[in-house]
């Protein structure tokens, strides 16, 4: 077991019901096959590394273990689930570090799951920094966080209106004023529209070792995005 629990954020690649903002422009079934392309990248990077690797799953009755073993199946032994819990995104964030807590892993990663390009040296530097600070995150571009890390289940999820461009700074904020102090690490962007979709596509055109999964998928749907970069 290794001291470092690393959690991710994810759903059950569902049409309909997954990655929808960037569905309006995609359709529902691609952005749900993408939405897998980029667990599959998440899985066979980060699973039997140094770090434990949890999936906080989402919806509850779904049997995730079994789905990310499809994802990565060398791996599948190095895989943990546990369903999300909680009303709210916030709650589900705060109660992820409370799980962790309680299997007794001294620090925690947690990441999201739009974001398929992450590395693992993001994630080495996020647990390196945790030595320093009580409260780690990881910018998102969008005002929000693709990265939190912490030693302990503080909550600096309270009262902070998930998904706008306040994220970041009212959680630095409600974290100061608890007497923590906190780590930034450098920024990264989400996929959650289709500029972000089509600014990735260009990366991984460039490096396609950052998300091959995805950049194997996106190749096999080039017309569709040629014809949505052109509008």
């Amino acid at each position: 077991m290794s001291d470092t629990a690393l959690a991710i954020m994810a759903r059950y690649p569902e049409a309909g019901k997954t990655k929808t903002r960037l569905a309006q422009a995609t359709g529902n079934e691609v952005a749900a096959q993408l939405y897998r392309a980029f667990l599959t990248d998440l899985a066979r990077r980060f699973a039997g590394t140094t770090f434990d690797l949890h999936w906080a799953f989402t919806p509850p009755a779904i049997d995730y273990q079994s789905f990310v073993a499809t994802l990565a199946p060398a791996l599948a032994r190095y895989m943990a689930c546990f369903p999300q819990q909680g009303d709210d995104f916030g709650t589900r964030l705060h109660n992820v570090f409370r799980q962790t807590a309680g299997r007794n892993y001294p620090y925690t990663v947690l990441i999201g799951s739009d974001s398929p390009h992450i590395c693992r040296e993001t994630v080495a530097q996020a647990r390196a920094a945790l030595e320093q600070a009580d409260v780690v995150l990881g910018p998102a571009e969008d005002g929000g966080y693709y990265l939190i890390a912490m030693r302990e289940p503080h909550d600096v999820f309270s009262g902070i209106p998930m998904s706008t461009s306040v994220v970041l700074r009212m959680t630095i904020e409600l974290a100061l004023r608890q007497g923590l102090s906190v780590r930034l690490l450098q920024p990264l962007f989400d996929v959650d529209e289709l500029p972000d979709l089509q600014r990735l596509a260009q990366a991984l055109e460039e490096n396609a070792a950052l998300a091959p999964a995805t950049a194997a998928f996106l190749a096999t749907r080039r017309s569709l995005y040629d014809r949505y970069s052109r509008r």
